[in-house]
């Protein structure tokens, strides 16, 4: 099986428009967080993209980049400074939260490939132990090509209100589980409660699916994004390499994350 995976390409989507307004002033809004060498030598953007680029158990395609016009030529040229194919770049009129930008990189790959699989990340965080991960992915890939939408959880070390849970049905680290609930981030009270009880985890904020899936699940729990998304990708222009979203379009699509779109909703995680 790990060999037929091999086979099949995924296409990474990182979700870099955020401002990192929290680590201010080494993270500002002309330049924030992502872009900054926190630790070591590269940026935790430029950290994401190589973990996306090479594995020895899964293929990954270049990747989609969804940002703002601000940022562009930052992730160009960071991407380009690591060896990597730029991919797709789409600039976003303005942020709607992550659930349009995940519709509207779904819809594009469509445009290319019927079959596309995503997996969409932030563009900030630190992952270590790069094997461990794509072993982690790999057993959620069996998911996805059933027509699931996998996500996965952290192993809490403290009550933390700054993140949102997962509760799963069954706590097991080496199969996937059905979901009962996505938690919002908590009140300290509620995250202490939910920490005493070993029954939670983390919201990694990591989806991996097919894209026609996860149009389908918009048809489903969220159909008024549909058609905003779809006539901004429609009536989207090149500029300089990067793909500008229509903005008129653009501009009637609700502001709303994924997990309350589509992650709360869904019977198929």
């Amino acid at each position: 099986m790990m060999e037929d995976q091999k086979k099949i390409e995924i296409t990474p989507v990182f979700l870099a428009g955020g401002f990192g307004t929290r680590l201010w002033p080494l993270s500002r809004k002309s330049y924030p967080k992502q872009f900054s060498n926190l630790i070591g030598e590269h940026s935790m953007f430029q950290e994401s993209v190589s973990r996306f680029s090479s594995s020895e158990i899964l293929t990954f395609s270049a990747p989609i980049t969804l940002t703002n016009a601000e940022f562009r030529f930052i992730v160009a040229e960071q991407i380009q400074n690591v060896g990597i194919d730029p991919g797709h770049i789409i600039i976003e009129p303005e942020s709607k939260n992550t659930a349009p930008a995940i519709l509207a990189a779904s819809l594009l790959s469509l445009e290319n490939n019927p079959e596309a699989i995503l997996i969409v990340a932030p563009s900030d965080h630190v992952i270590v132990n790069k094997s461990t991960f794509h072993e982690a992915l790999s057993t959620g890939l069996k998911e996805v090509l059933k027509g699931n939408i996998v996500t996965l959880g952290i192993k809490p070390d403290r009550p933390e209100t700054g993140y949102g849970y997962l509760e799963p049905n069954n706590l097991s680290t080496n199969s996937p589980s059905k979901l009962k609930r996505f938690i919002e981030k908590p009140d300290a009270k509620t995250a202490q409660k939910m920490f005493n009880s070993g029954k939670h985890y983390w919201n990694a904020g990591i989806f991996m699916f097919r894209a026609k899936d996860m149009v389908a699940e918009f048809k489903a729990y969220s159909p008024a994004f549909l058609k905003p998304v779809k006539n901004s990708v429609a009536n989207g222009k090149p500029d300089l390499g990067f793909f500008r979203l229509d903005p008129v379009a653009w501009d009637q699509c609700e502001e709303k994350s994924i997990d309350y779109a589509i992650m709360e909703h869904s019977k198929n995680l």
